[in-house]
C-alpha cells in the first residue's frame, strides 16, 4: 500500500512539475524569441535560422527554470494534500513523515542528476549547435535588408550604401565597399537587385571601381555582377564560454593549477570559467536542500493555529535560499576559497535541515 500511495504522489508531483516547467518554459522561450527576432535578422538570416536557432536555446531556459519550478510545484503539491486531508492518507497506512521525507529527497535527487545532465550536456552541446547553424547558414534575408539611405554592413568585409530607390526596383547612385577578396570600391550611377532561389545578385550599371591591393588602379565598366548568394554574415562565431563543453572547461581548470598551457585555456578567463562550472555542476546541489525546506510543511496539520505562519515562512526561507543560489554563482568566482565554500554550503545546510526535522517530528 506504501508503494501505492507514495508512486500516486511522484506521479502527480512529476506531472505537475513537468506541465509548470514547459508552460513557464514557452513563456520565457517566446519573449527571448522577439528579442532574438532583430538579432537574427539584422545580419540577414531568414526566417527559418531564426526559429531554429531560437529552439535550439529552449534546454537553456530549461535549465534556468527547473529550481524555481520544482520549488513551486513541490510546495503546491504538499499544500494541496494537506488542503485535501490526502496526507492523512499516507499516516493512515503507516507511512511515517521521516519516509515521505525521504521520498521527496529521493525524488529530489533523481531530478538534480536530471539538472547536472541538462546544464552540464544538453545545454552548452545546444547552444553552441545554434552558434555553429548561424555561422554556417546562408544570409537568405540579406538582400530584403538592402534600402536607399542606409549603410548595409551585416555581411563581413562587404559595405553597401545606395543613396536612393526608384519605383520600378532599380536603385541610383550605389556605392560598395569590398574586402572579401583584396580591396576594392566600387560606385555605380545604377543597379538593380535580382532575386531568386537560385541566383542572388546585385546588378551595377555604369560606373567605376578603385582596386587598392597594392597600387591604386581605377577603370570604368557598364555593367558587373556583385554575387549575393553563399555569402558570410557578421555573426560572432566564436563560442562563448557557456557553450563550450564542460569536459573541456575542466581540463582548463586543471590546467591552471598545473600550470600547463593548453591550447585556449586563457587564464584571464578563470573566474568565468570557474563561476559556470560552478552554475552547471554545483548549484545542482541546492535542489534536495530546497526539497527538505519544503517537506517542513507537513510537520503541522492544516488543523493547527500555527499552519499559515509556518507555511508562509517555510515560502519565505525557501524563496530566500533559491536567490541565495543565484546570488552564489557570482560570488563562488571571486576565488577558490569561496568556490569551496560555496560547494559545501548546500551539503552543510541539507545534514542541518534534515537533523533539524526529525527533532521536529520527534516532538510534534
Amino acid at each position: 500500500m506504501k508503494k501505492i500511495i507514495f508512486k500516486k504522489f511522484n506521479f502527480n508531483n512529476s506531472k505537475f512539475f513537468l506541465t509548470t516547467l514547459l508552460i513557464f518554459g514557452v513563456i520565457v522561450w517566446t519573449l527571448q524569441a522577439v528579442n532574438y527576432f532583430d538579432y537574427v535578422t539584422e545580419d540577414g538570416h531568414g526566417l527559418i535560422t531564426y526559429f531554429k536557432f531560437t529552439a535550439l536555446n529552449f534546454p537553456k531556459i530549461l535549465h534556468r527554470l527547473v529550481p524555481f519550478v520544482f520549488f513551486i510545484s513541490l510546495f503546491y503539491m504538499i499544500i494541496s494534500y494537506e488542503l485535501r486531508n490526502e496526507l492523512n492518507i499516507f499516516w493512515i497506512n503507516g507511512v511515517t513523515k521521516i519516509e515521505f521525507l525521504n521520498n521527496i529527497i529521493s525524488f529530489s535527487i533523481f531530478l538534480m542528476i536530471f539538472q547536472l545532465i541538462l546544464g552540464a550536456y544538453i545545454s552548452p552541446n545546444s547552444q553552441l549547435k545554434s552558434r555553429e547553424y548561424l555561422k554556417n547558414s546562408n544570409i537568405d534575408f540579406f538582400t530584403a535588408l538592402i534600402k536607399p539611405g542606409k549603410f548595409i554592413n551585416v555581411v563581413k568585409d562587404l559595405t553597401i550604401f545606395i543613396n536612393e530607390g526608384n519605383s520600378d526596383g532599380t536603385f541610383n547612385n550605389i556605392f560598395i565597399e569590398d574586402t572579401r577578396v583584396g580591396s576594392r570600391i566600387i560606385f555605380a550611377k545604377k543597379g538593380v537587385i535580382i532575386n531568386s532561389e537560385d541566383n542572388k545578385r546585385f546588378v551595377l550599371f555604369n560606373g567605376k571601381i578603385v582596386n587598392n591591393d597594392n597600387s591604386t588602379n581605377i577603370f570604368d565598366f557598364q555593367q558587373i555582377d556583385i554575387n549575393l548568394k553563399n555569402i558570410n554574415s557578421k555573426t560572432i562565431i566564436t563560442p562563448k564560454i557557456q557553450e563550450i563543453s564542460s569536459t573541456y572547461l575542466l581540463k582548463c581548470k586543471i590546467s591552471f593549477y598545473k600550470n600547463i598551457n593548453l591550447n585556449n585555456c586563457n587564464k584571464m578567463l578563470s573566474k568565468d570559467i570557474r563561476q559556470e562550472l560552478f552554475k552547471r555542476i554545483i548549484k545542482p546541489i541546492y535542489i534536495p536542500v530546497i526539497a527538505i525546506i519544503c517537506s517542513y510543511l507537513i510537520i503541522k496539520s492544516a488543523s493547527s493555529k500555527t499552519y499559515n505562519k509556518n507555511k508562509y515562512q517555510i515560502f519565505f526561507f525557501a524563496f530566500i535560499f533559491l536567490v541565495f543560489s543565484e546570488v552564489s554563482v557570482k560570488y563562488s568566482s571571486s576565488s577558490d576559497n569561496l568556490l569551496l565554500i560555496f560547494t559545501l554550503f548546500p551539503m552543510l545546510i541539507f545534514i542541518i535541515s534534515y537533523f533539524i526535522f526529525l527533532k521536529k517530528i520527534k516532538y510534534a
